[in-house]
Parts: C-alpha cells; structure tokens; sequence
C-alpha cells in the first residue's frame, strides 16, 4: 500500500474491506447470472466458486497494478530531477536544501517523486541521519535507478567528494541507460511485430488477394 502511494492510515482498513467486499459480490453476480442463463447446477456451483476466487484476488491484482504504474512514473521523472538537484548542488544549497527545493518544483509535473523526496526532507529534519532517510528513499520506492542513485549519493558523502560533480557524473550515466534501453527496445519491435501480423494482417491479405480468385474459380 504505501509503495503504491496509499498513505492514509485507514488504507489498510479499507484494502481488506475491498478483498471482503469482493469476495462477496461476485459469487453473488455469478449466481444471478448462472440463473438469468439456466446455468447447470454443477457448472453453477464451479462459477461461482471461480468467482469467489476472482474477487478475492482482484484488489490484489489492482494494488500490485498501482504499485508498477508508481515506480514507472518514478523512474521516468527521475532524469529531470536529477537535472534540477545538479543545478540547486551548483547554484550554492546544500544536498538536503536542494531536495526540499526539488520536490517543491516537481510537486505538480512528477507528484509521486515529490512526496517520496518530501518524506526523505521531513526524515532528515526530524533527526535521521542523511544515509538513513536515503537509504528510506530506495527503499521506499523500489526502483533500481532511485537505488543507484542513493548508493552514489551515500557515498559521495561519506568520503567527501563533491556533491554536486557526483550528481553531474551520475546523471551522464542516466541520459546513457536511458538511450541504451531506448535502443534495446527498438531492436525489439521486429520480433514482437511477428505475431500480429501472423495472426491479424496477413489472414485479412489473403483474404483480400485471394478470396475474389477462389470465387472466380468456383
């Protein structure tokens, strides 16, 4: 639930109400269902047990849906942040400034970084050690490009290298994977494209080309 984004304290309260409620409602679909068709009392009964089943399993399914929809639009906002915590490191503010600031600019274009980099600042302002509340970050979100990045910036501050050169150096990398996995993709689209065209395209080709010859030759 709270990698998904769901913070309020009664989330759990209601997840479980919504498994409960689920379970509940769609056996009972099934049946009015299997009545309304004079469904066979066996196959009847097997519906509505899969249904059961099905309803038990869907706010699963949802939440776990939420979760990589999250991480996605996390690492996908990540580049940009990073870009704006290199200008905030080299325009004067310290790592901790420069998150708070980060996370005021992203708040409306990439909200879910926002709150994960909001809950890292109130960490840090309410006494946890920097390594700490960055370790939370990865920890929290589940995304390795969030996670190499805290292991860099954990490291930068231990051994006192600059910040701000880290920072720069580290979001190279990111423009390069990003590029690398963008070319990884395009490479492939052919193999994926084999199957609709096998089973969408060239049927309606053939039906085209060589329907009229058979009607001809009947």
């Amino acid at each position: 639930l709270y990698a998904a984004g769901l913070r309020a304290p009664k989330a759990f309260k209601v997840f479980l109400g919504a498994k409960v409620l689920c379970t509940l409602l769609f056996p009972i679909f099934a049946w009015i269902l299997c009545t309304e068709f004079a469904v066979g009392t066996d196959s009847k009964l097997l519906l509505i047990v899969f249904a059961a089943g099905l309803g038990y399993m869907s706010p699963s399914e949802f939440l776990n849906y939420l979760v990589k929809r999250r991480r996605k639009r996390i690492g996908k906002a990540l580049p940009n942040a990073l870009d704006l915590l290199v200008v905030c490191v080299e325009s004067g503010l310290g790592l901790d400034q420069a998150i708070t600031q980060v996370s005021r600019e992203l708040r409306d274009g990439y909200p879910e970084l926002s709150q994960e980099f909001a809950v890292t600042n109130l960490e840090m302002r309410h006494g946890k050690r920097r390594a700490e509340a960055l370790k939370n970050l990865g920890t929290r979100t589940d995304v390795d490009d969030v996670k190499k990045l805290v292991s860099t910036l954990i490291q930068a501050d231990r051994f006192g290298t600059s910040i701000a050169q880290t920072l720069r150096t580290h979001s190279e990398f990111m423009r390069l994977t990003a590029r690398q996995r963008a070319e990884e993709k395009a490479a492939k689209m052919g193999i994926k494209l084999v199957f609709p065209i096998f089973f969408c395209i060239l049927p309606s080709l053939f039906v085209v080309t060589v329907g009229p010859v058979i009607v001809t030759i009947f």
